[in-house]
């Protein structure tokens, strides 16, 4: 997926300024598309200048204008394109995968406290990812079946919530594989 096409979801669901996108990415999308604000800002011009997104002014008080993204037409073509046309299933790519087997060749146990801090780097985003349910997809002001953009966000992210779980399972399992690798004293 390029850039280009996180950006003009993000604007299709809410138009903004770049670093209303940026925030964006920093806090949802960036959790399966990560992007810095340079690369989004230089992105965005390159998207103004193909005529995908349009530009307008926005007068602030006491601040500088700024710029408000939102999708053209042609930028729902692209973008309708893009979804229409088949990619390739994703394979993993896993540095610590390769660390765990790189081990046998070295001291497995030592690997400990890395497998631990990827742990708890799931665990708190597993934990981000509830709350982000129970916050949007909860309750009485939760988004009705008629909503297919709240719908597919929520399916994602249902994803995201499957994926850390999947993930958290694993290295328990490695843990207790390293664990049991250790030497009897």
């Amino acid at each position: 997926m390029a850039l280009e096409h996180a950006i003009l979801v993000s604007l299709l669901e809410k138009p903004g300024s770049g670093y209303e996108l940026a925030r964006r990415f920093e806090r949802s999308i960036g959790y399966f598309w990560t992007a810095t604000h340079q690369q989004i800002y230089r992105v965005l011009k390159r998207m103004e200048g193909d005529g995908w997104i349009d530009v307008r002014e926005v007068p602030q008080q006491g601040r500088p204008d700024k710029k408000e993204y939102s999708v053209a037409a042609l930028g729902r073509t692209v973008l309708s394109r893009w979804l229409h046309e088949p990619i390739e299933p994703e394979s993993v790519r896993h540095d610590l995968a390769v660390k765990i087997r790189g081990a046998a060749f070295d001291d497995p146990v030592a690997l400990i406290g890395e497998v631990e801090r990827h742990q708890r780097a799931h665990a708190d985003r597993l934990t981000h990812y509830l709350a982000g349910q129970l916050r949007d997809f909860t309750g009485p002001d939760a988004p009705t079946a008629q909503d297919a953009g709240q719908e597919l966000q929520h399916a994602v992210l249902r994803g995201g919530i499957a994926y850390e779980r999947m993930m958290l399972a694993w290295l328990d399992d490695v843990l207790a594989t390293l664990h049991g690798l250790r030497p009897e004293h």
